[in-house]
């Protein structure tokens, strides 16, 4: 498989993408883990849990820890460093690791699990794409470090508007999965999610407006030679 070809560039667009979306999703499902981590008596369906606050503080610092790592490793990804396969791997076996566990805990204690599982899944999801990844044939083409760097740029500016739309919309789309007694407890920090969304929207904006212009410049360039 060629690394310029058309369809090294999907798989490298799609694993950069997947990557920057199941980190984006694992730290915001870090922070969503907070009401339960940190006021579980103040919820009857969360009672089971007051034993084991400790653990569930332990559950959300590790996965806000475990989101900002594949961030972190997507963004290796988009600069195509040497080190950023490996990187995002380790993140995501962990990630698989750290929410199976937190699964098991949380079935265990209060019949359900809840939005983790979305996260757990969204993670397995991604971990299987990229051992896919490695294999020889498929591996030699979408090599992340030998890609152009404006074809990972491209891939990272669309990570970050999705990731910026999920975080906007989050009160929503998590919304069923956070909702006791008529209340949506995902409906929180608003003004920091709404900062954090907006502005992951405007640097994916401004990734394809700087590539534009770089484009643009070298046309002219050639057509002055």
């Amino acid at each position: 498989m060629s690394t310029n070809g058309f369809f090294a560039k999907f798989l490298r667009f799609i694993g950069i993408v997947l990557m920057a979306l199941t980190g984006g999703f694992t730290f915001l499902g870090g922070v969503g883990t907070f009401c339960a981590a940190v006021f579980p008596q103040k919820y009857e369906s969360m009672a089971g849990l007051i034993p084991y606050q400790w653990l569930y503080i332990l559950f959300m610092l590790g996965t806000i820890a475990i989101g900002v790592w594949g961030i972190w490793a997507a963004i290796k990804l988009i600069k195509g460093t040497t080190d950023a396969y490996w990187m995002s791997l380790y993140a995501l076996i962990a990630g698989v690791l750290v929410g199976g566990f937190h699964i098991y805990m949380s079935r265990m204690l209060r019949g359900k699990s809840m939005p983790v599982d979305a996260v757990v899944y969204t993670t397995l999801l991604t971990l299987v794409i990229f051992l896919l990844f490695k294999i020889p044939m498929i591996w030699q083409g979408v090599d992340f470090s030998k890609a152009k760097a404006s074809d990972n740029k491209k891939a990272g500016g669309a990570a970050a508007m999705l990731v910026g739309l999920f975080t906007l919309t989050i009160q929503y789309t998590m919304g069923s999965t956070h909702t006791w007694g008529g209340v949506n407890y995902a409906d929180a920090f608003n003004t920091s999610m709404a900062v954090i969304g907006i502005g992951l929207l405007l640097l994916g904006a401004g990734i394809f407006v700087s590539l534009r212009n770089v484009r643009e410049t070298a046309l002219r360039l050639q057509v002055q030679q």
